[in-house]
């Protein structure tokens, strides 16, 4: 949504990224100082390698179906599922479909 404000609007989550062939598309759709939202599309078999992230973690299938390692337990992934993922925690994703996802990602408050 550059260059334009994302609020007050109803949006089709599917329809803001295409699937491109043996690649990864992402697209930011909110960015804020306490995190960030991102849809991605990920073509048949395209992979993100194990990985970390300082932030909390939200992952929600919009489309396909996708395994994610998360501290090496494999979790299959679809559309309408989600899928939490603690700061630090080491994962992993494979698209087994074409397979798009919304990730929201959260700075840790510390605690409550």
């Amino acid at each position: 949504m550059a260059g334009q404000e994302p609020f007050g609007k109803v949006e089709s989550l599917a329809s803001l990224v295409d699937y491109q062939k043996d690649a990864i598309v992402s697209r930011t759709l909110l960015r804020t100082p306490s995190g960030h939202i991102v849809l991605f599309a990920f073509d048949a078999e395209q992979e993100l390698s194990e990985h970390t992230s300082p932030y909390e973690v939200m992952v929600l299938g919009v489309d396909g179906e996708a395994d994610f390692t998360l501290s090496e337990k494999t979790f299959k992934v679809r559309a309408g599922d989600m899928l939490l993922i603690p700061p630090n925690a080491p994962h992993a994703l494979k698209a087994l479909t074409p397979f798009k996802m919304l990730l929201v990602l959260i700075k840790s408050g510390g605690g409550d």
